[in-house]
């Protein structure tokens, strides 16, 4: 990104909001290389204005993000339509950057970012920008060029759908407890003790992205996703590593072969147990989790 020719004042104004910029757009999207595109874009925006006029810089490069984000979201719900197998979002490692990971708020969680892509790209921008970021319903209704009776619309809309996807939540420590059995289970092929994890409704999904082989479509119910984890941990066999990383706010199991990545282990968890595996297998999704990201 270059600064060249820019006033450092704006340089570093941009610097100070770029944290949110991208937590706003990977949220949308689901796509780190997608978000820092839409920063880049927002970037060149922000070079070419006159700042002079520009009466409250935060608000312009956050509107500028969102309607990006929003023109994005219907290219990649088009690209989606020819994806091979599941899509899962492209997980992100929180614990590396501190600064960023204060700024990225809530609603990260990869279970949830899942669910996020099923709203429309405008329920997704409210809910995201209420939601994760604070923001008033009448600012969001300045960011989308909408009434605030609008926003609010929208807001209702997108929490009622999550609200008949999502279980309630349990506390970080219980999902760590769950997902340590998990692996434990897993790993010894103990299928009773996965299935006693497990929720009735429990779905597995595995995004290999046609670029290596993983199940077509969810796995779905307690014995089938159990029988699914313990196979896939045969297939995987005794050469791999796993090590426990923080992905997207959450704890989750990193795969490695040989010094090399091979998967994301994440699960979703409610009282009832664990309700989704999301497996992330696609190679170009696993790019940013190398050897010196490991806790």
């Amino acid at each position: 990104m270059s600064h060249r020719g820019v006033p450092m004042d704006a340089v570093r104004t941009f610097d100070a909001v770029r944290p949110r910029l991208f937590g706003i757009a990977y949220r949308m999207l689901g796509s780190v290389h997608d978000a820092e595109d839409i920063v880049q874009d927002t970037w060149l925006r922000w070079q070419r204005a006159d700042r002079s006029v520009v009466r409250d810089p935060t608000a312009f490069l956050v509107t500028a993000t969102t309607r990006l984000a929003l023109n994005a979201a219907t290219s990649a719900r088009a690209r989606r339509e020819t994806y091979v197998g599941p899509w899962l979002p492209e997980p992100v490692q929180t614990s590396v950057d501190p600064a960023t990971r204060a700024e990225q708020g809530e609603a990260l969680g990869l279970a949830l970012l899942l669910l996020l892509q099923r709203l429309t790209p405008h329920e997704r921008a409210v809910y995201v920008l209420h939601e994760a970021f604070n923001y008033p319903f009448r600012q969001i209704a300045e960011v989308l060029d909408i009434t605030e009776a609008n926003a609010r619309q929208l807001g209702r809309r997108a929490r009622t759908h999550l609200a008949e996807e999502r279980h309630a939540p349990v506390a970080p420590a219980e999902h760590g407890r769950l997902l340590h059995a998990f692996l434990a289970a897993a790993r010894s092929g103990d299928l009773g003790q996965l299935e006693k994890l497990l929720a009735n409704d429990v779905v597995s999904y595995a995004d290999g992205g046609g670029m290596v082989s993983a199940a077509r479509v969810p796995v779905t119910g307690r014995a089938d996703v159990a029988r699914y984890i313990a196979g896939l941990m045969r297939k995987f066999g005794t050469v791999v590593s796993l090590d426990f990383v923080e992905s997207n706010g959450q704890e989750a199991v990193l795969v490695r072969r040989a010094g090399s990545v091979v998967a994301l282990c994440a699960i979703d968890a409610s009282p009832e147990g664990i309700t989704r595996v999301l497996i992330t297998l696609n190679p170009t999704k696993l790019a940013r989790f190398g050897p010196r990201e490991i806790r």
